[in-house]
Formats: structure tokens, sequence, C-alpha cells
């Protein structure tokens, strides 16, 4: 959030209607807000902000989330390398954690993201450092994650064709889909934008098309997503919680340690190590 935003919230007496209009004004510069955001920015207890976020989703102005509310209006996608930069380290923590699971002579699929190039980075490094072959197979239709494994010891990859698509940096379509249909993989790997209500969310739906028929072929379906996540709706459906195995992520919270339990999925914290 920027300066001049911040500074136009201070913590001065406001009517409904006015901390109503702040509310609006911060989604639409952000996209998205938890309501703890909105306490501290405003000054008011949560149960005032949360019936001030309902009041605004009965009139239409927004969508109501767990824990927070999303702009009606779609944030436009930004490019992938944008995206790499934001969340940087706890994206790396989650992707040491993703790249512990992956065993000797697994097939493993990594879609396209930032945190799925974050995985490949790191078990390149790996290997590299290590000089210990793992003969592992890696499926994806990333080319900054094929580019990443090209010519590592160790590892055996390969790009799923399709429709190119430059905002992703990947293949997308009905030729990546069936071509997915010819594969089985120990664990998937699938980035998300938004998880909220026991469903995990993307910003593009030929993505999630891809990444639904991942989930199909994978013994393990493992969601590295962190915790900004949490609480966020995007455009396009992925799957619901009850599809995922294990959801690793920088940071919990109640809403994700109950829905976990609740749907025997497990829940790994990955810890940065500063």
């Amino acid at each position: 959030m920027n300066t001049k935003l911040k500074m136009a919230l201070e913590k001065t007496p406001l009517f409904a209607e006015e901390r109503q209009q702040k509310i609006l004004a911060i989604l639409a510069e952000n996209g998205r807000v938890i309501n703890a955001e909105l306490v501290e920015l405003l000054g008011f207890a949560e149960p005032t902000i949360r019936r001030d976020i309902v009041d605004l989703a009965n009139s239409g102005k927004l969508i109501r989330t767990h824990g927070g509310a999303i702009a009606l209006r779609a944030q436009i996608e930004p490019e992938l390398p944008v995206r790499i930069s934001r969340n940087a380290q706890a994206k790396t923590a989650i992707a040491k954690a993703c790249v512990g699971m992956i065993q000797a002579g697994d097939g493993i699929f990594l879609d396209a993201g930032s945190t799925s190039l974050r995985i490949a980075e790191i078990l390149r490094d790996q290997l590299i450092a290590t000089s210990e072959p793992r003969n592992v197979n890696v499926l994806t239709n990333a080319v900054p994650v094929a580019q990443t494994l090209s010519e590592i010891a160790g590892i055996r990859h390969t790009v799923l064709g399709g429709t190119y698509r430059p905002t992703g940096a990947c293949f997308v379509g009905p030729l990546t889909v069936e071509n997915l249909t010819l594969f089985k993989v120990n664990i998937a790997f699938i980035g998300v934008t938004g998880f909220t209500s026991g469903v995990f969310t993307a910003a593009d739906l030929t993505e999630a098309q891809v990444k639904i028929a991942a989930i199909r072929g994978a013994q393990k379906v493992v969601v590295p997503m962190d915790a900004s996540k949490v609480g966020a709706t995007d455009f396009a459906k992925v799957c619901e919680i009850t599809e995922v195995t294990t959801i690793v992520t920088e940071k919990s919270n109640d809403y994700l340690k109950k829905i976990t339990k609740d749907s025997g999925v497990e829940l790994l914290i990955a810890r940065s190590k500063n």
C-alpha cells in the first residue's frame, strides 16, 4: 500500500459510510484485504469492520471472503517477474519444504507460477551442490521451469506442448490437457492465487484447466501457497480442499488449521531460516 493512502487513512472518528468508502478505496488499490489489516488501518474493532464488509457485500460493492474481502473487479494479472518478487522469502521457505518431499526416482509435475519456479531452482541447486543424482522425472508446462532444469544431472524433464501463454510463460489449452493424460506422477505441485471457503482458485481459466488435469494424474497433490493467498478468491476454480493431500505455507491461522484438520489434509508450515 502506498504512503499517500496510508496517510489518508488516519485513525480519526468515522461514520459508517466514511469507513466503508475507505474500505472500498483500499480494495480499489490492492484488490483484496483481510480484516486484520483494516482494523490496523482504520482503528476500529474487528466486529465493526466485519459489519461494514457484510453491508458492502449485501449492497453488491465487494465480495466477502473468510476473514476479508476482494474487489468486484478482478485485478490485472501481473507478469511472472512481478510475481516472483512478491513474498520472496516465504516462497523460498515453502519451496525448500516441497523439495524435501521429492524422493529418488519420483515423477513430479511443476506447473506455471513463481513458487513452482522456486521449487525448480532449489531442486537444481541441491543437485549441483551434492552431485547426487536423484533420477527425478519433471513434467511441466512452464518454460522457465524447463530452462532451470535443463542439462542438470539427475533430472529428466518433459515439457508439455500447446498454446503459449506469455503472461504465465507456459503452455495451455486442449493439447496441453490431452498430453497430461499420458502421464502419472508421484507428486503434483499445484500453485494457486487464492483459497477461501475450501476452494482453491487461479487467475486464468486455461491455466486452471491444466492444473485440474495434473491433479487427476497424481498420486499426491501438494499446494505450495504463501499466507497471502488465504482468504483470497480469484477468477477460476482449481479444486476443493478434499482433492489435495498437503498444503505447504509459511504461517498458519485458526481457519487454515481447522479446515485442514476437518478435511484430513496435511498442513506443513515451512519456517524461514534467517
